[in-house]
């Protein structure tokens, strides 16, 4: 029995009609389904942990990390480096700044795993043996302390500003040490201290 009785005339067929409709709708879906199901099988979980080496301070460390984990979680959370401190984690303050192959970077908006094959240091890097670094001794000569939560930021940053050619005058000294901010004050010793530890540090 025809659903309309003017389709016997034209040969149109309503209920063929639906049935054809719903199965080539279900073609794409079917298809997009098993798409899917590739796709999530080729992206690896960011959550799952990764092997990754990191060079601190002049030793290799293996460590077995989230691929989203930063460079100053991997040395405080998983090395016991708690010298870089976590200020604002945004990029902001440079109270996490350590120096990536001699470049100064905020560690906490770097990954680990892109630190992998790079020499890291930290501010428990600096000292050799039982002698403070050059830039350690002339913070202590100078008083240039801030608070202790961003003094650490404050050395390696400067020691990359003498490192990067950026000591000659107070102008430059204070250019490229304004990304470390804190409320403490002491700028001004900073920059003599600053001033006295570029030429040991130029030395070598």
């Amino acid at each position: 029995m025809h659903d309309n009785p003017s389709s016997k005339d034209s040969g149109f067929d309503r209920r063929a009609f639906i049935a054809g409709a719903a199965g080539s709708a279900l073609v794409p879906l079917t298809a997009r389904a098993a798409t899917e199901g590739v796709s999530s099988a080729a992206v690896p979980d960011p959550a799952l942990p990764v092997d990754v080496t990191l060079r601190v301070n002049g030793k290799d460390k293996r460590l077995r990390l989230d691929a989203r984990t930063t460079v100053l979680d991997a040395l405080r959370e998983h090395m016991g480096l708690i010298g870089s401190k976590k200020g604002c984690d945004h990029g902001q303050c440079g109270a996490c700044t350590v120096l990536i192959d001699d470049r100064r970077v905020v560690s906490c908006l770097t990954l680990a795993l892109a630190a992998e094959g790079q020499d890291i240091t930290t501010i428990e890097g600096l000292a050799t043996d039982d002698r403070l670094h050059p830039m350690q001794q002339a913070f202590i000569d100078n008083d240039a302390f801030q608070c202790g939560y961003c003094t650490p930021g404050q050395i390696m940053s400067a020691v990359a500003c003498v490192k990067e050619g950026h000591a000659g005058s107070d102008a430059d000294i204070r250019e490229y040490m304004s990304g470390n901010i804190c409320r403490c004050a002491a700028y001004p010793n900073i920059v003599s201290a600053v001033k006295q530890a570029a030429p040991e540090i130029m030395k070598g």
